[in-house]
């Protein structure tokens, strides 16, 4: 029988970061699954800087077409990874280390590409439920931007959805928002021996980013709550700041970026509209600067279901409690369209985007056990 580990360990090995290609991954699995009765379709495209990227389509070859026919269950992995260190030197060789295997990619999210390639190996072809459906996408990690071209170009139709992320095998069935804004403080640049004749903009951006963080973090008036997440609420973060010319000029120019993880239960552009609202009276109280906001990324989050039965499924086979994702993921898409969307995968995200990338052994094991249920006819 074919284990998780073995296949994961060959996974690992094709470096993937968004830079690059994902195509040798995509051709490696469709050399894995075409001899074992699935048909597999690939959707090229040429990303902004021309490289070559795909979506793939797997299905079991007892369905007539891939496209047409209904999907009751879809497995979704996205193929990149973010970029590794350069001196990360083990980073595309799996390392085993108590219990976990290391390497990039080995919890986000290649790990449950090799449950999923492990569970229908070790089960008959006439086994596999027809309405199942591997999906695997490009360029998640620098916006679903695989996933958001797969939707757009694709007609697909989808009961239940396994968007798969490291959850620790718990079953993510919601999600919080994502929201970016920039904003941009115009000042007046002159010599910091004479301050008076300039207007400083990052003076300006300092008091505006203590407004901020007084109005947005730790409990507010009015605040939606939701106890699926850690923390329970909307979160706020100021990313990066730019600003000034020079240690001895009173700066002219200052932005920053301002990101939000929003609750189901906000909407996607309230914070944005609230930001808006502070800068407004910032320009009010700073009349001979210039202050402005501008909307960069306003997505929803996704609430569980009303069809469950997935997490029904779930909560039998695992016996563990359903939580809230305050990562960005595929889900919030993929909830357009779909019944049903969890979020679950073994690993757990805290280790992902870093030298310290694991997955345990034992969640590898238990989830392709998993999943040889729910793929089973």
């Amino acid at each position: 029988m074919l284990s998780a580990v073995r296949l994961l360990r060959e996974l690992i090995a094709i470096p993937t970061p968004s830079s690059v290609s994902n195509l040798p991954l995509l051709r490696w699995v469709q050399a894995f699954l075409e001899p074992r009765g699935w048909r597999v379709a690939l959707l090229p495209y040429l990303d902004e800087s021309g490289v070559e990227k795909a979506n793939l389509i797997a299905r079991p070859a007892s369905m007539s077409s891939i496209f047409d026919s209904r999907i009751d269950l879809a497995f979704v992995c996205h193929t990149d990874t973010v970029p590794y260190a350069t001196d990360w030197s083990h980073a595309l060789i799996a390392g085993e280390r108590e219990g976990h295997l290391h390497g990039c990619g080995s919890c986000d999210v290649k790990g449950s590409l090799a449950c999923f390639l492990a569970a229908v190996s070790n089960l008959d072809q006439g086994a596999i439920a027809p309405g199942v459906a591997l999906i695997l996408t490009a360029d998640e990690e620098i916006g679903c931007k695989g996933m958001e071209r797969l939707l757009a170009t694709a007609n697909l139709s989808i009961g239940s959805a396994i968007v798969s992320e490291p959850t620790s095998l718990r079953p993510g069935v919601a999600g919080k928002g994502y929201g970016l804004a920039r904003i941009t403080v115009e000042g007046r640049e002159a010599h910091s021996a004479f301050p008076q004749q300039g207007v400083s903009a990052i003076s300006i951006a300092a008091r505006l980013i203590a407004k901020i963080d007084d109005d947005f973090t730790g409990e507010r008036e009015n605040m939606l709550t939701d106890s699926l997440f850690d923390p329970p609420r909307t979160t706020i973060n100021i990313g990066t700041i730019e600003g000034g010319t020079a240690k001895n000029i009173i700066p002219g120019r200052c932005t920053f970026l301002v990101e939000w993880r929003a609750i189901p239960g906000e909407k996607a552009t309230a914070v944005l509209n609230d930001l808006q609202a502070l800068v407004l009276a910032a320009n009010e109280d700073e009349p001979r600067a210039e202050i402005c906001v501008e909307g960069l990324r306003a997505e929803p989050g996704f609430a569980p279901a009303a069809i469950g039965v997935l997490q029904a499924q779930l909560d039998r086979l695992l016996a563990t409690q359903p939580i809230g994702i305050s990562f960005g993921s595929e889900a919030s898409r993929l909830a357009r369209i779909a019944d049903e969307v969890i979020v679950i995968g073994p690993g757990d995200m805290r280790t992902a985007h870093s030298d310290r990338e694991c997955v345990p052994l034992a969640e590898l094991e238990k989830w392709s056990e998993v999943l040889r249920e729910l793929v089973h006819t």
